[in-house]
């Protein structure tokens, strides 16, 4: 399609009045329709920045970015635009690289320049093929396109959903959240999506009961959610189950720099530890082993009856593994606890180490070995582990695990559970937010979850995603944390049917893509 298929439509405020016309009056106060549209792009990217799943969020910024990159768009030229648009979209991904302090490798800067390119296609879509829909295309299209595109990489790009989930945006503002139970994160991107294309068809048409009839119905739509999201909250609180006290433990900074002067090298250099002697290696383990299974009886005598550690929290050779797990197994039968513990075991050959975490049950026998499904891109070299997340029928509800960046892809989190527990790992710029993007987890699923952090934040959330608990683990030497969670969780609609409204969004996309191509052609 050409430029010329399709002609810009300037709103009200931008048409030509007698000042602009014959160049008197107030015009030279005035921004030409070229600057004006460069000051909505200006302010789309402005907006963006602090809506981009970052410790720096602001909640209504999410809803505001894209009225303005839209504005902009359909009032210019496609393919001088779009890249424009491609820009902002790059610059919101460095600046949630740089305010989380993610490493800046050459992986994430492909990854950043690739996310933008995808983020770019519902624009793309608005632009060249909602025009020919006719005012209801117009208005459904862009959100469509929006939510299948954030499913689409939320699920199949290796960086999940860990950037730009406009759900992240809304931590704070739950009664919105609870429609996730329903449809899903990608449901709060539909939401925004079509905020924005209401907002420009009022902004197009003007200030009449005709062109404020989409602003209306939307405005009903997001009303509608929100009250019953309230109702929710209100008439079906998770209070009403019984608890069970969880305990969370992480190693110590003091322990981790001792266990590192016994090795003689970074716990993390996995390929270095290969090479180091087994016996410095076992004397680090025992370290940092010590103070673990202290902590763990003082958690199980203050009341535990579920501990978990943070992820890696221990480091051992896989040849020391039986024995390790041998004196946890006795520890958890001791205390008469659910022990699951998480480990970072050394292995002789590439890739060098495996995450994993083995719950151990009151009787200390082992009940699940898992490994991370999603090590991080770029960060971490382990072989991703195989199959689903285990679940483990317990009198304290049906447990689950993943590990750290697993919850941050929506449709591994599909779990029958009641308590889902993930052990992290993370630093103090990322640790308060991927808590808080694992947190969407509970809501949409339905059960309690209770992430154990290391170096950033630890929370639990019941079901409604109400936070239990929070501990802030940046200082290094905290005690072990302790939190009663509800032991019955509830079936959500989202759970049972999975991403059928994302992927109806995809067909949908799809479907007014062919339309307007067959529209296209019957005209030409």
């Amino acid at each position: 399609m050409s430029d010329s298929t399709i002609k810009p439509e300037p709103d009200a405020a931008e048409r030509p009045g007698p000042s602009s016309r014959h160049g008197d009056g107030d015009a030279g106060h005035r921004l030409s329709p070229e600057r004006r549209r460069y000051l909505w792009l200006a302010l789309g990217l402005l907006l963006q920045l602090f809506a981009v799943g970052g410790r720096w969020d602001l909640a209504l910024t999410a809803w505001g970015f894209q009225i303005f990159l839209l504005r902009f768009l359909r009032t210019g030229r496609p393919l001088t635009a779009l890249p424009l648009v491609w820009l902002v979209g790059v610059a919101g991904g460095l600046f949630w690289v740089v305010q989380l302090a993610v490493p800046l490798t050459f992986l994430t800067v492909i990854g950043v320049l690739s996310l933008a390119s995808g983020c770019l296609v519902p624009f793309a879509v608005d632009r060249f093929v909602s025009p020919r829909l006719g005012s209801l295309g117009r208005l459904l299209t862009f959100p469509a396109a929006l939510t299948a595109t954030a499913f689409l990489l939320g699920t199949y790009n290796p960086f999940g959903a860990a950037y730009g989930l406009l759900a992240v945006t809304q931590h704070a503002n739950l009664a919105l959240l609870q429609v996730l139970s329903a449809a899903g994160p990608y449901a709060v991107t539909f939401l925004i999506g079509i905020v924005a294309t209401a907002a420009n068809h009022l902004w197009e048409r003007g200030v009449s009961w005709r062109g404020a009839r989409p602003a209306l119905a939307v405005a009903a739509l997001l009303g509608l959610v929100i009250v019953g999201g309230q109702a929710r909250l209100a008439f079906a609180p998770a209070s009403t189950a019984p608890t069970v006290r969880v305990a969370g433990v992480n190693p110590t900074k003091a322990t981790l720099a001792e266990a590192e002067r016994l090795l003689g090298t970074d716990l993390g250099d996995h390929e270095a530890v290969a090479r180091v002697d087994p016996a410095k290696v076992r004397a680090a383990a025992d370290a940092i082993s010590a103070q673990l299974f202290a902590d763990t009886r003082k958690a199980a005598r203050s009341g535990a009856k579920i501990v978990l550690w943070s992820e890696n929290a221990q480091r051992l050779r896989s040849a020391d593994e039986p024995a390790f797990l041998a004196k946890a197994g006795e520890l958890a039968r001791q205390e008469g606890v659910y022990l699951n513990v998480a480990a970072n075991v050394y292995l002789p050959d590439a890739p060098y180490g495996r995450d994993q975490t083995v719950l151990l049950g009151p009787d200390g026998k082992v009940l699940w070995t898992y490994q991370k499904r999603h090590p991080i891109p770029g960060l971490e070299s382990y072989k991703p582990g195989q199959g689903p997340a285990p679940v483990v029928e317990t009198p304290y509800g049906r447990l689950s695990n993943v590990i750290c960046y697993d919850a941050d892809f929506p449709a591994m989190m599909h779990v029958d559970a009641d308590i889902m527990l993930v052990p992290g790992g993370d630093w103090p710029e990322m640790g308060r937010i991927h808590t808080q993007m694992a947190s969407l987890r509970a809501i949409e699923n339905g059960y309690a979850l209770v992430r154990q952090d290391f170096n950033g934040s630890s929370q639990a959330f019941d079901h409604q995603g109400n936070v239990l608990a929070q501990q802030d683990t940046t200082p290094g030497d905290n005690e072990p944390w302790i939190v009663d969670v509800p032991t019955r969780g509830t079936t959500t609609l989202y759970r049972l049917t999975g991403d059928i409204f994302a992927w109806l969004c995809a067909a949908a996309t799809l479907a007014a893509l062919g339309f307007a191509v067959r529209r296209s052609r019957s005209r030409g």
